[in-house]
């Protein structure tokens, strides 16, 4: 969803251009309809004391997600996680919330949960679902936020939520449309894109989507922003350590860890650090550049996957998934591009390649042969964003919920369960 901001001087601007358009032109007969947002402050000490599990809530935004052992941690985008028991994929259970404010990316190594709050960096025990413990609270160390609204905050004051109103107005003369307002953000409709207490959860680390900003190695947590890779130590998990950041490149991405290398996605190409010998130094190992777009990136250490979106935020036109040998990091070459509508995130297990290709769904191939794979299965009619694929089921996040595949059986590919939105 895009979101804009007016400060005084435009807002003057715009109203007096109006009024002086509508002595001109007759009235309108269209109308826009616009989501209005305010936002809604508290102390650092009151956002604090809200995060915290509760009561399950029905999912209306979902956004990254992770998978560990039988649970789900699935982001509800700018206001916290949901947790779901996932003992039984074809009957998943949304058994708690952990509120969280501007939350957006998370990681999850055994009881521990690492997730942003605006620029900041939250560390939660979750060895009990229902009753999830803040453990720090880390302000300023991721150095941006994501949820991109511009609206500041302070080191005492944060914003806690927003205040949503919807509101339908004439269609401006000149055929702009708007609202305006002098604080805040409004949308509009046109420009939106698209046996549980005391379980112990293992001591791995969850497996996330493409789409992740965050990512463990270790007793390493990695994030990325705009342009940097920031590098925890986590080695004491309750206690998270900043050591530094590391420049990549302008509009970093994602991250994904794949044995001793982190693939980091760029609008400008891929870039792959290497982790082995110095993880608290990720040292440039190699890099693939491209035409300018959005990438997701994953591997399989023969071959990394990169889909290309256009939009935009990402400034480009190319739509497609590029394939390439990773045989010498330092000169990663392309194998070959194939054409697709707007994927987004994607997902490997074994010779599967699972695509999510936006309004067109999701795509499974058979990638045994990576100069020729074929599309074995799609599921279409509605967006999907991101995917996982572990053990026979696919975790496929969608604009209207959560969906769950079993692949166990690769000509009977369906769908066993969903968890659908809040109705509106």
């Amino acid at each position: 969803m895009k979101k804009i901001i007016l400060s005084p001087a435009v807002f003057l601007l715009l109203v007096l251009l109006s009024i002086l358009n509508s002595c001109v032109k007759d009235t309108c007969k269209s109308t826009y309809t616009y989501t209005y947002y305010t936002p809604v402050y508290e102390s650092l000490a009151q956002l604090k004391a809200s995060i915290k599990s509760g009561n399950p809530e029905e999912v209306e935004n979902p956004g990254k997600i992770v998978l560990l052992g039988h649970y789900i941690f699935l982001n509800e985008i700018e206001k916290g996680i949901h947790i779901i028991d996932n003992s039984s994929p074809a009957a998943p259970r949304n058994i708690s919330f952990v509120k969280i404010p501007g939350n957006i990316d998370l990681s999850v190594k055994g009881n521990t949960l690492y997730a942003d709050s605006y620029g900041d960096l939250v560390t939660l025990d979750v060895s009990n679902p229902l009753n999830v413990i803040l453990k720090k609270y880390t302000e300023n160390v991721l150095l941006f936020a994501y949820s991109g609204t511009g609206i500041a905050y302070n080191d005492q004051t944060k914003i806690a939520g927003w205040i949503k109103k919807d509101t339908t107005v004439p269609e401006n003369c000149g055929g702009g449309g708007m609202v305006f307002y002098t604080s805040g953000i409004y949308t509009t409709n046109a420009l939106q894109s698209s046996s549980v207490p005391g379980a112990n959860i293992s001591s791995q680390v969850g497996t996330s989507g493409s789409m992740a900003r965050f990512a463990i190695v270790n007793n390493y947590l990695y994030t990325v922003n705009e342009s940097n890779l920031n590098i925890f130590n986590i080695a004491n998990s309750d206690d998270p350590e900043f050591l530094k950041e590391v420049t990549v490149d302008y509009h970093v991405e994602t991250i994904y860890p794949f044995e001793n290398e982190l693939f980091i996605g760029s609008n400008n190409g891929m870039f792959i650090y290497n982790i082995e010998s110095s993880p608290e130094n990720p040292s440039k190992a190699g890099e693939f550049t491209h035409a300018r777009s959005c990438d997701p990136v994953i591997a399989d250490g023969q071959y990394a996957y990169i889909t290309l979106h256009s939009g935009t935020t990402c400034l480009g036109y190319n739509n497609e998934l590029d394939i390439v040998q990773l045989n010498n990091l330092v000169d990663a070459s392309l194998v070959k591009i194939y054409d697709l509508s707007s994927p987004r995130g994607l997902s490997k297990d074994g010779n599967l390649l699972f695509i999510c290709d936006g309004t067109d769904g999701l795509k499974i191939f058979n990638a045994a042969d990576v100069s020729n794979i074929k599309l074995i299965k799609q599921f279409s009619n509605f967006e999907t964003y991101d995917v996982i694929a572990h053990n026979g089921i696919a975790l496929v996040v969608a604009t209207d919920g959560l969906y769950q595949y079993d692949y166990s059986d690769v000509n009977n590919i369906h769908l066993i369960s969903k968890i659908s939105l809040a109705k509106s």
